[in-house]
């Protein structure tokens, strides 16, 4: 036999020895699993998911398998939980059990089990504790840091003012206000508009989400065995991150030849303080790799969901012209054009604190949360998930549940008005996430949010060159985040 036969040979033996494995394992794992599509060796449920809207895909599987499913991506089983009620009892009635951070390679082969978004057992509950208690001193859900966001919100005021009435593509502009705030925190300090490292970070953190939310990201968190040996765009995912911590180790240097231990000046500082307090402890979870990547995970977080929010909220507003001015009366009313906003004009502006949560909810920027996996077999909804199972609670449906909000898939502030036209909460309100793993930068998200879109609305007016009804509010892409399509507006001053 020559080589080349023996090559194909074993070639085919390890594609059997692969394809009965597969089926063994799914006719093993059967027992008491969620109902769910039959899957194909080694693809799993992959052609049964619309690769560019897979959490409406899973959403129509609901339909047909109810509110506890699995399926399988690629050869990974997944069950997906749907609807507020589901979500709810495993993220908050049960946290434990689905406390576990899921497997998303296209973050992992970056992060591994560092920072604050993928890490678990005691290095996350240390590292969060550790962020949460810092951010606190450096003014996170304090006046300190609602003085910053003013100060931004004006900076922002006046870049909108610069554009003198001509369109511009608002992306980078919200980013970075976005990330100007968080960096405060962070690094000490903000950028200006014009810094062009400043914009090439930001660039770098839009496209590692793109990708992320691809076909290539999808498949490479489905197949990442394979896909890591193929050449794409999925390569770029860890380029971008590698970019931005190298701007990230830069600072770290900078901020250890000034450390003043007494003094700390920023998040790295008291980060540092903790790596030489335990620098005799062989297990400690306080490291310059954990410090890299929990900075990133600061930045990352802090800048792109907050500012795809607002970029998407604009969208909005323009498609909507009778909502934009409702909100200017309300403004007007409240605060004013001289004043500049607070959080205590908040508790008096019902209307718009509606608007706010029906941009988050309709915006549903993370649709199918990021996966969590079960610490032990779990009997659930008169289902075994197996330990280690990878679930997935779908945000999605929370925000979109017909039981819970009366026209789900229509943007209506009334969602969270009651009849009196006072501001009306809702249990299901989850943008954030809920349980143990929350976003712990909810509070500022929501101070940002407010004093940010309040600002730019007491100064200007919004335009488009499109007419409203030709303005289309569908994501452009709808995978593991949610993008808004492309868009240009005008401001005129009001």
């Amino acid at each position: 036999m020559d080589a080349a036969a023996a090559q194909t040979l074993f070639l085919a033996g390890c594609l059997s020895c692969l394809l009965f494995f597969f089926i063994w394992r799914t006719v093993h794992q059967r027992g008491n699993l969620p109902p769910g599509p039959t899957p194909l060796p080694i693809l799993g449920n992959l052609l049964q998911i619309d690769t560019n809207g897979t959490s409406k895909a899973l959403m129509k599987m609901s339909e047909t398998y109810g509110p506890v499913f699995r399926l399988y991506f690629g050869p990974r089983l997944t069950v997906i939980l749907c609807g507020y009620e589901v979500v709810k009892e495993a993220l908050i009635d049960r946290g434990e059990e689905f406390g576990r951070r899921g497997k998303m390679p296209s973050f992992q082969h970056y992060f591994g089990e560092d920072g604050l978004t993928f890490a678990n057992g005691e290095n996350w509950k240390q590292t969060r504790q550790f962020s949460i208690m810092t951010l606190r001193d450096f003014g996170m859900g304090k006046r300190g840091i609602e003085e910053r966001i003013q100060e931004e919100a004006q900076c922002l005021v006046e870049v909108f003012r610069k554009t003198k009435g001509l369109p511009f593509d608002p992306t980078y502009i919200f980013s970075q206000a976005s990330a100007n705030v968080i960096c405060s925190i962070v690094f000490g300090d903000r950028f200006d508009y014009e810094d062009e490292e400043f914009r090439g970070l930001l660039k770098k953190i839009n496209e590692s989400f793109f990708l992320v939310s691809s076909v290539w990201g999808q498949l490479l968190d489905m197949f990442s065995s394979i896909m890591k040996l193929l050449p794409g765009p999925h390569h770029k995912i860890t380029r971008c991150f590698e970019g931005l911590e190298e701007y990230v180790l830069k600072k770290v240097k900078q901020n250890q030849e000034t450390l003043d231990p007494n003094n700390p000046r920023n998040f790295i500082d008291s980060f540092l303080i903790k790596m030489e307090q335990e620098k005799d402890n062989s297990s400690s979870h306080y490291h310059k790799e954990n410090l890299s990547k929990t900075v990133l995970t600061l930045f990352i977080g802090g800048t792109e969901t907050l500012s795809t929010t607002m970029r998407y909220g604009f969208l909005i507003l323009l498609k909507h012209p009778e909502i934009e001015e409702k909100l200017h009366e309300e403004i007007d009313q409240v605060i004013g054009r001289e004043q500049i906003p607070c959080l205590e004009h908040r508790n008096k502006m019902p209307y718009t604190n509606a608007v706010i949560h029906e941009i988050q909810r309709f915006s549903n920027l993370l649709p199918m949360n990021v996966p969590r996996e079960v610490t032990r077999d779990v009997h659930f909804h008169g289902y075994t998930i197996p330990k280690g199972t990878q679930v997935f609670p779908m945000l999605h449906s929370v925000l979109r549940d017909p039981t819970q909000f009366s026209d789900p898939y229509s943007f209506n502030p009334g969602h969270f008005l009651d009849e009196d036209g006072g501001f009306k909460k809702s249990n299901a309100f989850l943008p954030f996430s809920a349980g143990k793993r929350v976003c712990l930068g909810e509070s500022l998200a929501r101070m940002e949010i407010f004093l940010q879109l309040v600002s730019l609305l007491q100064n200007f007016t919004l335009k488009c060159n499109k007419p409203p009804k030709d303005i289309d509010i569908s994501p452009a892409t709808s995978n593991f985040s949610n993008f808004p399509c492309f868009y240009e507006l005008s401001v005129v001053p009001r």
